[in-house]
C-alpha cells in the first residue's frame, strides 16, 4: 500500500513547487509596474512604467485633471494638452478663440484658419478684391497679383498692352519678354526685324538670328579670319 502513496504525494509536492515559482516572476512583475504609480494612471500596454489614464496628464509625478476650455473638446491622446479646439476655433494663450473672417473669406478646411475667395487676396487681414485690367483674367494663386494677361498681350505699369508683332517676327506666348522674336534670318534691332547679312566665309547659327564663322575661320570684329 505504501508503494501505491508515493507517487502521488511526490506529484503533489511537484504541482506546489510549479506554482511558487510560476506565480514569483508576477509578482516581481507586479512591484516593477505599480510600485510609485499615482492615482488615475495605468500601467503601460507596452514596455515599463506607467501613463496618465484619458483626461489627465502628467504634472510632477502625479496625474492632473485636464481643464478643457470652452468651445473645445478632450481627446484621449496620451501626448499634448489632451483638448482640441472646435471646428471654427483657434487655440490663444491656453483658450479657444473664435475664428474672425473676414467679409470675402470662408474657414479652411481644418477650420481653425480662413483663406479669400476667389477674385480676392489678403490685404491686413482683409479680403480685397482683386483688380484685374482690360484684356487680363484671374488665376488661381496665394501670391502675386492674381491675374494674367490674355494672349496676344503682355503686362505694362499693371495694365494688359497689345502685342505688336513687327514684320518677319511672331508672336511667343510668355510672360516676360517682348512677346515675339523675328523669323530664322532677320535680327531683333528696337522695335523691327532687320535681316541678317552674315559676312563672308560665315553662315546662321543655330537660333538663325546671329552667325558663326565656317572652319577654320574665326570671328573678328564684324569678319571672318584666317589665323
Amino acid at each position: 500500500m505504501s508503494r501505491m502513496r508515493r507517487p502521488r504525494a511526490i506529484s503533489i509536492y511537484s504541482l506546489i513547487l510549479w506554482a511558487l515559482l510560476a506565480a514569483a516572476p508576477g509578482v516581481v512583475f507586479a512591484q516593477a509596474v505599480f510600485v510609485g504609480m499615482p492615482e488615475n494612471a495605468h500601467a503601460r500596454s507596452y514596455g515599463t512604467g506607467w501613463e496618465c489614464d484619458p483626461g489627465y496628464r502628467e504634472a510632477k509625478g502625479a496625474c492632473a485633471t485636464v481643464k478643457v476650455p470652452a468651445n473645445a473638446y478632450s481627446t484621449s491622446w496620451s501626448y499634448g494638452r489632451g483638448w482640441v479646439c472646435d471646428h471654427g476655433y483657434r487655440e490663444v494663450d491656453g483658450t479657444c478663440g473664435a475664428v474672425n473672417v473676414p467679409s470675402n473669406a470662408y474657414l479652411d478646411a481644418a477650420g481653425d484658419r480662413w483663406e479669400c475667395g476667389r477674385g480676392y487676396r489678403e490685404v491686413d487681414e482683409a479680403c480685397v478684391a482683386i483688380k484685374v485690367p482690360a484684356n487680363g483674367y484671374l488665376v488661381n494663386s496665394t501670391y502675386g497679383r492674381g491675374w494674367e494677361c490674355d494672349r496676344g498681350y503682355r503686362d505694362v505699369d499693371e495694365a494688359c498692352v497689345a502685342v505688336n508683332v513687327p514684320e518677319n517676327g511672331y508672336f511667343v506666348d510668355a510672360s516676360y519678354g517682348s512677346g515675339w522674336n523675328c523669323k530664322r534670318g532677320y535680327r531683333a534691332v528696337d522695335e523691327a526685324c532687320i535681316a541678317l547679312k552674315p559676312p563672308e566665309n560665315a553662315h546662321l547659327d543655330y537660333s538663325g538670328n546671329g552667325w558663326d564663322c565656317n572652319r577654320p575661320y574665326r570671328q573678328q570684329g564684324d569678319g571672318c579670319v584666317l589665323h
